[in-house]
């Protein structure tokens, strides 16, 4: 079995349920994707850097400074990209960006070691409607990033994917829901 099957058999396994959901975007769904019992497995983590780098990489090259998005769904993902471009000519930074800026310390909305002008991907779990892309990349514009495109882990398929496209962005994801709903256990 490759990687992205793999990743397709995990995501089936852990994080995809068939049954009626409410959606954080307000939707309903026969599906609802929890990328958290995925993203944040040691084996997800691996399988989930992996891919994810080469496909920053087989898009980008050697253009991407960091990436990141918002904060909780987008953080594993980018750390798991940036810890597998550790040993790589190219490492790339991981950074988060915060719902809202901290009101104590620094003040901070964007955290980690992102850097002013930086040229980033933003990462996104999963896909719905794309408002939570769109979050982050209106900070992060605010803090004069250049966006190459966004990755998801998964793309839903429910007009989160054309918003984004909409927007002028590139939009790449690992997976698809019509990918991993086959593999979904039926209850």
């Amino acid at each position: 079995m490759d990687t992205r099957q793999q990743l397709l058999t995990l995501l089936a396994e852990r994080s995809a349920r068939r049954g009626h959901f409410v959606l954080s975007s307000g939707r309903t769904s026969n599906l609802y994707v929890d990328a958290r019992l995925t993203t944040m497995s040691p084996d997800g983590l691996a399988l989930i850097g992996a891919l994810g780098l080469s496909t920053v990489t087989d898009v980008f090259g050697d253009t991407v400074d960091a990436v990141g998005g918002l904060t909780l769904g987008a953080d594993p993902i980018a750390y798991a990209i940036a810890y597998a471009s550790a040993t790589t000519a190219h490492p790339i930074r991981a950074f988060t960006v915060r719902k809202e800026a901290k009101v104590h310390g620094t003040g901070r909305q964007v955290e980690g070691p992102y850097k002013r002008g930086d040229r980033i991907v933003i990462i996104e779990d999963v896909i719905t409607t794309g408002g939570s892309a769109l979050r982050a990349i209106d900070v992060l514009r605010n803090h004069n990033a250049t966006i190459l495109g966004v990755l998801a882990l998964v793309d839903r398929e429910e007009g989160g994917r054309e918003a984004l496209e909409d927007a002028g962005l590139k939009v790449y994801a690992l997976a698809r829901a019509s990918e991993i709903l086959p593999f979904v256990p039926k209850q």
